[in-house]
């Protein structure tokens, strides 16, 4: 664990000096989104390598970074500036196989990404990926000196209809005032057999 934090505590200090940092946590009226990559053959930096998988540290928005997982043949991603309870394992995918699309759309207000959603990819096990779900993950963006990141809800995109704009409410609406690892986040609208079963650990 004390390697992870020093990883961590070195993942801060290239956050507050990357170009663009949003070094005020003011948040205006104001909401719109910008989108990113996650590029993991790219600029991408592993951390930690291990026989199944690893993680890695990504360039995010402003310098607001993220923090990619994957283990087991699924994946986890959490945004921003992750407090000390990241180092004990901290982990949220589905039970089935899944990986991400790998566009982030980033919520701002006032300038300042306050949450996320991306889209994932959940294998149906039928070997040809005919059947393989898909969910908007909505996530909120851990704050400097606050550290609070973590997935706020779900949005099945198969069975809405208009899952971007449901997906965009949920982070509008309950990502800044949402507990992580006190509160659970849930599926919102419809919600299919191929949308998976959603696992969540933050360590021991």
């Amino acid at each position: 664990m004390r390697n992870v934090l020093f990883v961590l505590a070195s993942i801060w200090a290239m956050l507050l000096m990357a170009p663009g940092f949003a070094q005020s946590t003011e948040l205006g009226s104001e909401i719109e989104s910008v989108y990113s990559k996650l590029d993991l053959d790219g600029e991408c930096k592993p951390y930690d390598l291990y026989e199944q998988g690893g993680s890695f540290f990504c360039p995010g928005y402003s310098g607001y970074g993220v923090l990619f997982a994957e283990g087991d043949l699924r994946q986890s991603v959490f945004y921003g500036f992750v407090g000390e309870w990241f180092a004990e394992g901290a982990f949220e995918s589905f039970s089935g196989f899944n990986y991400v699309s790998g566009t982030i759309e980033w919520r701002l207000k006032g300038g300042v990404p306050f949450a996320t959603i991306m889209r994932w990819f959940i294998s149906s096990g039928d070997g040809d990926g005919t059947n393989d779900g898909q969910v908007l993950v909505v996530s909120k963006v851990a704050q400097p000196g606050i550290g609070d990141g973590c997935v706020v809800g779900y949005v099945d995109a198969l069975e809405n209809a208009d899952a971007n704009v449901m997906a965009r409410e949920i982070a509008d609406e309950l990502a800044s005032d949402f507990m992580c690892r006190i509160e659970d986040p849930v599926f919102h609208g419809k919600e299919g057999l191929a949308a998976g079963f959603p696992v969540r650990t933050f360590g021991p």
